[in-house]
């Protein structure tokens, strides 16, 4: 049986992505992975780690070429559709330009050129701002056709009292219900476990 195509695409919440690395082995015996990067995903270097050893260990753990740029993904709507796109780390500021229709980087334009084929979406966020500016725009998505969402909760409401975070355990869990038209519940979880 030929493996669902999915999309993963990384947006510049960089201190979660060895979270989603980690889950990539497993999501990769149920998918097809295509990775895509936000031009910041693909071009900033921060105390988590250089762009291209993100670019690389990410080509390493799909086993394909890194999406960067509008134009090499605009083609996964009309002529390379996948079956599921999977926008993780999704920041506030990715969030708030798929809330509004911008288009502006591969993510976005996997997400526009994807939600043409009336596929699901599925975001699995983190900003320090999901309890205040993206609330908004979490609220949006979640009422939105196509669009579903990982799990998420507090991430440290200590430090970050305003901070959300996707519960990224539950990736697998959450895509196979995006598949089948629903959204996992529920939504909100507990606090989110620091990367450590």
């Amino acid at each position: 049986m030929e493996k669902k195509r999915l999309g993963v695409a990384l947006c510049g919440s960089y201190c979660t992505y060895e979270k989603l690395f980690a889950a990539l082995p497993a999501l990769r015996k149920e998918f097809d992975l295509v990775p895509i990067m936000s031009d910041t995903a693909a071009e900033t270097d921060s105390r988590f780690g250089t762009a291209a050893d993100h670019i690389h260990r990410l080509m390493e753990l799909t086993g394909h070429t890194v999406v960067t740029t509008i134009a090499e993904a605009e083609p996964l709507g009309p002529k390379a559709p996948l079956d599921v796109l999977l926008i993780a780390p999704c920041t506030g500021n990715t969030l708030a330009k798929l809330a509004h229709g911008v288009t502006d980087s591969a993510v976005t334009m996997a997400a526009k050129a994807h939600l043409r084929n009336g596929r699901p979406v599925v975001i699995a966020f983190s900003t320090n701002d999901g309890l205040s500016a993206s609330a908004e725009n979490i609220g949006k998505l979640l009422n939105r056709k196509h669009f579903y969402f990982v799990p998420f909760g507090q991430d440290d409401p200590d430090q970050k009292p305003f901070s959300l975070q996707a519960d990224f355990t539950r990736l697998g869990e959450t895509l196979q219900a995006a598949l089948e038209r629903r959204q996992i519940q529920p939504i909100l979880c507990g606090a989110v476990k620091k990367v450590p």
